[in-house]
């Protein structure tokens, strides 16, 4: 079964409908059409996000990172290609691909995407949307400005708080003391303090918060975990915490 198998059969409530549904329902209304059995999946919105919706708010606001500097070369292709045959198996990223064409032919209105996301998925899934988007965009090795701007940009539109967005942020672009920053704290902070925050970020951006999207998505959130704990191994080390 290929991805959007997957993601139907997990569901779809709030992307179906408002500005997210408009640019998705030709493709996948055809794709219901020759797939009857996925018909009855179709769910209302709740607060746990399904893997239907979150995949396709993903490929919405994957375009939009990849239109922010008014252009997509074969070269962003190809990354964001990559990304998905590593994240959902060779397939799953052809269907992936062909859909994420369609969308980035629209005009896609950023905000009212976001405000729909923000109004229907919950916090840790929206956390998880913004690391995949990092990820892509800086898949390159290259740091493009406009796509950090849109990517700030979309954080805000998703409610998302600017410190995590900063922690985010730092995993993929280092700044000045970004260990701490990954950690939400400041240099000055004591051990305790920093042990505190270790545990407050491990819970925050442990796996287990997005399983209910499924074991494609859960990956991405494990590197996100694993980023935690290389950034509260560095301080430590700097600091000799035992």
């Amino acid at each position: 079964m290929g991805i959007f198998g997957k993601w139907l059969g997990g569901g779809l409530g709030f992307a179906m409908g408002g500005p997210i549904g408009g640019l998705l329902g030709f493709l996948v209304g055809s794709m219901i059409d020759s797939s009857t059995e996925h018909t009855s999946t179709y769910t209302s919105s709740n607060s746990r996000t399904s893997q239907g919706d979150f995949g396709m708010s993903l490929l919405v606001l994957v375009a939009a990172v990849m239109k922010a500097d008014g252009k997509v070369v074969k070269s962003e292709l190809d990354y964001v290609k990559q990304f998905f045959i590593r994240q959902f198996g060779q397939e799953s990223a052809k269907q992936a691909l062909l859909m994420l064409k369609d969308i980035l032919k629209q005009e896609i209105p950023v905000r009212d995407v976001c405000l729909q996301i923000k109004g229907n998925m919950d916090y840790s899934s929206r956390l998880q949307l913004l690391h995949i988007l990092f990820n892509i965009s800086l898949a390159d090795s290259m740091i493009h400005s406009s796509e950090i701007e849109i990517i700030e940009k979309i954080a805000s539109y998703l409610g998302v708080a600017s410190v995590d967005f900063l922690s985010i942020k730092n995993m993929f672009i280092p700044e000045t003391d970004s260990s701490y920053k990954i950690l939400e704290i400041e240099p000055a902070s004591s051990n305790e303090e920093v042990k505190k925050a270790y545990r407050k970020m491990a819970m925050k951006y442990h796996p287990d918060k997005v399983s209910h999207l499924g074991e494609d998505f859960r990956k991405s959130a494990d590197e996100k975990f694993k980023m935690v704990n290389e950034a509260y191994e560095k301080i430590k080390n700097e600091r000799n915490i035992v």
